[in-house]
């Protein structure tokens, strides 16, 4: 299928399944600008790491899985080409911010300010 509502939300959740999964069998165990969630609240002290990795794997699976629920639209709905690919790109970039929103909130609430 090509239909970009049914494409983009399906290849981004499945990434975000995939990575949520390495991270959570696989986390980083050290701060580091390589692998893992990395943020400057993140990377503030060893406690916060650790915590935003589990944290951080938990809402990819859980946006991961919305994503592709979202992608079944596409099997529904037949748009336009620029359409579709405005509202997938759209799915893909809202679910992306309030993952890290989610995120950032929780370490500030837990954390403080990273200042």
């Amino acid at each position: 299928m090509s239909n970009p509502l049914f494409l983009i939300p399906a290849l981004t959740g499945g990434i975000f399944i995939l990575v949520g999964l390495i991270m959570k069998y696989f986390p980083p165990k050290e701060i580091n600008g390589l692998y893992g969630y990395r943020t400057n609240r993140s990377m503030k002290n060893k406690t916060a790491w650790d915590f935003a990795q589990k944290y951080a794997a938990a809402q990819m699976l859980v946006f991961g899985t919305l994503l592709v629920f979202f992608s079944l639209l596409g099997f529904y709905f037949t748009l336009g080409e620029e359409t579709a690919l405005v509202i997938g790109l759209g799915e893909m970039l809202l679910a992306t911010l309030i993952m890290i929103a989610r995120v950032e909130r929780k370490l500030k609430d837990k954390f403080g300010d990273h200042k």
